[in-house]
């Protein structure tokens, strides 16, 4: 297995101590990450370091639980759900007992109902803002700016996402890579899956184009995340991305669409629409998840009042907040619409000269 990348991202001294966090992140299960962090894990004993595990999730894989032998684990946290007795990690009990470092498994992980936080990676936020060092792992296909572009190349829908900037927020990223015909391999051998799984894996998720091209992804994501930071006293560019939708199920695409061009100018994400006369139901529902995606992409969504029509709210919110790029979607609206109420993107571009627009295809 090839040794992992280890990309070291640069904070502010001036902070008051936080936790550090450490993230081991490859393209897929299997790869070697959880096995990774247990050997860290392992290291920072051997120094001294009071070393636990916070959560493991080893999967019956014999690799795994060979690495895991012997480490101290912190017990869980049971949880009564109905007639099941469910357990996750015990944030409030590591932060009494406070260990220098704690491994934390599977980052995108949603914990079970009555948990005082939704997601494993609030659990981490919790134990840095706590001053515990973490090392956590995570696909790069849990990564929220991420979900379209993995369903479209891959036919799967990843549920468990995580906000981008928790990767960005990180200490340091070590990806950990593998070739995609070894990652067959390691899966054909039994090493990943049971034997009920493997032909089934083999054949859907885990093909060679898919894994090809989750691999490109994650060592892109991962050298852009480092190249996003500025260096001390080195003023970063001022992007400001606007993303205009409307309440229609096309509407997430356009925002992790802006939400990538935001990471990539290293700019801020603004994220409008315009509010409908008559609010559906399924409109106030889709909007709702809009701003939750839209905030866990670390941008702010707004509702716009639309009383001179829906461009010209949108140029007035663009300039208000001096937006330099604009992302709109392909209008949904019929000829004959457009014909007596205008063309928004037309009026978009001939009213908001200095400002680049990308008109994103429904397709």
């Amino acid at each position: 297995m090839p040794e992992p990348v280890r990309l070291t991202l640069q904070r502010d001294p001036g902070q008051p101590r936080r936790g550090t966090h450490r993230i081991f992140i490859g393209m897929a299960a299997g790869v070697g990450k959880t096995y990774r962090a247990l050997n860290e894990l392992r290291a920072r004993l051997e120094r001294g370091e009071d070393a636990l595990i916070g959560v493991l999730e080893t999967h019956g894989r014999r690799e795994t639980l060979e690495a895991a032998r012997e480490l101290p684990v912190f017990p869980r946290r049971e949880i009564e759900h109905g007639n099941v007795t469910l357990s996750e990690l015990d944030v409030d009990g590591l932060i009494t007992r406070h260990p220098q470092v704690v491994l934390v498994d599977e980052l995108a992980h949603t914990n079970a109902p009555g948990s005082p936080r939704g997601k494993r990676w609030q659990d981490v936020e919790a134990l840095l803002d706590a001053g515990i060092d973490v090392l956590s792992t995570m696909n790069v296909q849990h990564l929220e700016s991420l979900n379209d572009t993995v369903a479209r190349l891959t036919g799967v829908r990843v549920r468990e996402r995580v906000p981008d900037h928790v990767l960005h927020d990180a200490d340091e990223l070590v990806l950990v890579d593998l070739p995609p015909e070894d990652l067959r391999e390691r899966l054909r051998a039994g090493k990943v899956y049971g034997p009920e799984k493997i032909d089934q894996a083999l054949s859907n998720f885990f093909t060679v184009p898919n894994l090809t091209a989750l691999r490109e992804i994650a060592l892109r994501h991962v050298a852009q995340a480092v190249e996003l930071e500025v260096p001390e006293g080195q003023p970063a560019a001022h992007e400001v991305i606007v993303v205009a939708m409307a309440a229609e199920a096309t509407a997430a695409r356009l925002i992790r669409r802006g939400g990538q061009l935001a990471e990539r100018l290293h700019g801020e994400l603004h994220v409008v629409s315009v509010r409908p006369e008559r609010l559906s139901q399924e409109q106030a529902r889709l909007l709702d998840t809009c701003r939750e995606i839209t905030q866990a992409l670390g941008g702010h969504f707004e509702l716009l009042e639309g009383a001179g029509g829906v461009g010209m709210a949108l140029v007035a919110y663009a300039r208000r907040v001096h937006a330099t790029q604009i992302v709109m979607g392909e209008t949904s609206r019929s000829r004959w619409a457009e014909l007596f109420r205008g063309d928004i993107i037309k009026y978009v571009l001939r009213e908001t000269q200095g400002m680049d627009v990308h008109v994103i295809s429904r397709d």
